[in-house]
């Protein structure tokens, strides 16, 4: 139960870090830094929650090896997020 605990923190984070991270900024000159913070914000909260969840990777993983994986699924969770809301606006075209 706590890995999809887990999991599921990290997919809602990955979703709502996307407008987070354009609320900041996205100003004259700063657009181009949306991605990157909203990757590199992801990765430390992946590496957090993988930190406070010893069963996200295994229960005998070292902590080195926990935070790692934390901060991979976390940045998997951003691209999730920035996936779908390319969906989003985009829509889907059936042609």
């Amino acid at each position: 139960m706590p890995r999809i605990l887990a999991y599921l923190v990290l997919l809602v984070a990955g979703v709502l870090s996307l407008p987070v991270a354009a609320a900041f900024f996205d100003g004259e000159g700063s657009e181009d830094w949306i991605l990157p913070v909203q990757l590199g914000g992801m990765a430390a909260v992946g590496a957090l929650v993988g930190l406070a969840t010893p069963a996200l990777v295994g229960d005998g993983a070292a902590t080195g090896r926990r935070v790692i994986v934390g901060a991979l699924l976390g940045i998997g969770a951003a691209l999730v997020g920035v996936a779908l809301f390319f969906l989003l606006l985009n829509g889907f075209d059936g042609a």
